[in-house]
């Protein structure tokens, strides 16, 4: 079975012989008591790589997240939301509407939206919490992070950001060779933002093959967080197996990520030239590594599906956020090989060849 289903961008998988050993998972002692000096370390370079003055680590974006939206939103703010942003960032925004701060959703990607919104509300004078994804997993377009920064900054809020999709793909200085850019920092590096009045959570699970998360911004921001998070305190922290892992994809980031990240733009050129080679497209006109197809109906997105999956060839079905129907989806790692890629574009000719959709010509 030909697999497109996993999120490993660049194909890091840690196995335990590429990581330095370690004598036990956890010490069983909660973040806010002790922070391995390996953690420190790990934070400090995801931080630089991101661009970002200081940065924390946690268990996941879901423990991230709830604390944050727990020690942002004082009397003060309001918090305007993208109508598609991921839903663990949203759970958190939940946790603060049930304390009671006034949420307001914008329309995707749309600064002119969220400036209307921005003003209408001016007169309560609560400083906006603007929580956008740097880049979106459905359509595969970037946030127009530098509109979205600008007008909290004009109405004396801040920006929080879940950059998981883009951390460890997007860099700086992109060119038709270096389609995702350089480096893997993210968002801000490849908007050349800088991190002030910006909070990044993403987690290192995508990109860099690692199931922890990290907040980054300000030094005044990740020490109030580290003082007041209460995962700190009742959750486990990051194993130290994670710690490992992450360490090591750091420095895979640093040697070879460029051209890890050079590979992977060109499969899924070749995936999309393959499609177009037989009349077919894939949905959008970004090389995000998640590829989907758009049938006309929602029913035969099903019928594709169970198709590929009878031909060998494993994809997702799924219904993004700011997309109408539900649709079938390629994640391409730099895992895959050229021959695999071309498996999967012809498996999908074979399924649209036997009916399952009229679409796409």
């Amino acid at each position: 079975m030909l697999d497109f289903t996993s999120a490993l961008y660049l194909g890091l998988r840690h196995e335990s012989g590429s990581l330095r050993p370690w004598a036990q998972l956890t010490a069983g002692v909660p973040a806010a008591l002790a922070t391995p000096a390996l953690s420190r370390t790990v934070a400090a370079g995801l931080a630089a790589l991101v661009g970002a003055e200081r940065a924390t680590l946690a268990r996941s974006t879901l423990h991230a997240f709830w604390d944050l939206f727990g020690i942002l939103p004082g009397d003060d703010t309001a918090i305007y939301v993208d109508a598609s942003a991921y839903p663990i960032a949203r759970w958190g925004v939940e946790r603060a509407a049930a304390r009671g701060a006034p949420v307001q959703v914008f329309a995707h990607h749309d600064p002119a939206d969220l400036w209307r919104w921005l003003t209408a509300n001016a007169v309560s004078r609560r400083r906006p919490l603007v929580v956008v994804d740097g880049l979106c997993p459905g359509c595969g377009a970037l946030a127009p992070l530098r509109d979205y920064l600008q007008r909290a900054r004009e109405f004396g809020g801040r920006l929080v950001v879940d950059d998981t999709q883009a951390l460890g793909i997007l860099g700086h200085s992109p060119a038709p060779s270096d389609f995702f850019g350089l480096g893997g920092g993210g968002s801000l590096r490849r908007h050349g933002v800088d991190g002030t009045h910006v909070l990044l959570v993403s987690s290192l699970a995508k990109g860099f093959g690692v199931p922890l998360a990290v907040l980054a911004g300000s030094t005044a921001e990740v020490a109030r967080f580290e003082r007041e998070s209460a995962t700190r305190v009742h959750c486990s922290p990051p194993s130290l197996a994670d710690l490992h892992a992450a360490e090591r994809a750091i420095e895979v980031n640093r040697s070879s990520g460029d051209l890890l990240r050079r590979r992977l733009a060109q499969l899924v050129r070749r995936f999309r030239h393959g499609l177009r080679a037989l009349g077919l497209r894939a949905s959008g006109q970004s090389l995000f590594p998640v590829q989907s197809l758009a049938t006309p109906r929602e029913s035969d997105a099903g019928v594709l599906h169970r198709r590929l999956q009878r031909r060998g060839v494993r994809a997702l079905l799924y219904k993004p956020a700011c997309r109408p129907r539900a649709m079938v989806g390629f994640i391409i790692t730099a895992g895959h090989t050229p021959a695999g890629i071309d498996r999967a574009v012809d498996a999908v000719a074979d399924a649209f060849h036997a009916g399952v959709v009229g679409g796409h010509r």
